[in-house]
């Protein structure tokens, strides 16, 4: 049940800090099928209980779910950090209910941009938060370069994976990574393809192993059946909220999008508790 009190403070210091928008990271490994799947339900669950939600496609491939749903195409946030375009200009609505955004065109690899670059890259992400209430980032890591943006390792990152050792060692690899490069800091994890049985004993072992060789706290963010009606509602351009709203993708999406509205203790925005979160960051 809801503590009717914290929600209310909570609710109370947002209004005075002024609106600041969730910001989850979302990595995979899992196929490129199954991420965009997921992003694109997730979304569409966020957008039908009425939260203001943008997936910012971060990717430099055209196997992302921008281009999978024939977005990403136009202005791009690197034409708004160099003024080339206005903010409407570069939201794209998806048909799934939610607004697409792009990073780069796909022949720039904004973690190579010269540091002038960079940082007009940061202000004009700065001006995309103000447009959304949950901010979703399909994004990728490189050890060499880090993450495309910097608010993207000061903000939660959420882990998808499925129940084959293929993905779960990808997965424990990506957080081994992560955690030598940025230093020690949580993750959440989402298994896709699973039962709640199964999906429980993918997380418990990958949080077993975080914590003993890693030091590494994993949090748990439920998990997704494998489910036909997913591909189902895909070729019909939908979601599964929208085409099968009973089925059981539904129903776990729907969970999911619950959850992500929410504050569970995780850090909205790095600087909204005070900077403790960057602070322990670069202190390890």
């Amino acid at each position: 049940m809801a503590n009717f009190d914290f929600d209310q403070a909570e609710g109370l210091r947002r209004m005075l800090a002024g609106a600041r928008p969730r910001i989850v990271t979302f990595l995979s490994a899992t196929d490129q099928e199954d991420r965009s799947a997921m992003l694109v339900n997730l979304c569409a669950s966020l957008s039908d209980t009425g939260t203001d939600v943008v997936l910012l496609d971060t990717c430099c491939h055209s196997r992302s779910v921008a281009n999978r749903l024939g977005l990403a195409q136009g202005p791009a946030l690197s034409d708004l950090a160099q003024h080339a375009c206005e903010l409407d200009q570069m939201l794209r609505q998806a048909p799934q209910g939610f607004q697409v955004a792009t990073l780069a065109p796909h022949s720039i690899n904004p973690r190579r941009l010269l540091p002038a670059a960079r940082q007009a890259l940061n202000q004009a992400f700065s001006t995309l938060c103000k447009r959304a209430s949950v901010l979703v980032l399909e994004a990728e890591f490189d050890p060499a370069c880090g993450f495309a943006l910097p608010a993207m390792a000061e903000n939660e990152i959420v882990l998808q994976v499925s129940n084959s050792a293929r993905s779960i060692k990808a997965g424990y690899a990506l957080i081994k990574s992560i955690s030598l490069t940025l230093g020690r800091r949580p993750f959440g994890i989402l298994v896709t393809g699973a039962s709640e049985s199964e999906a429980k004993l993918v997380y418990d072992n990958m949080a077993r192993a975080a914590s003993r060789y890693l030091a590494v706290e994993l949090k748990s963010m439920g998990s997704v059946p494998a489910d036909e009606y997913v591909y189902r509602a895909a070729r019909l351009g939908k979601a599964v909220i929208d085409a099968f709203p009973l089925a059981g993708a539904s129903v776990a999406y729907r969970r999911l999008a619950g959850r992500l509205r929410v504050v569970p203790g995780w850090p909205q925005m790095a600087g909204e508790r005070g900077g403790a979160f960057s602070a322990r960051l670069a202190g390890t």
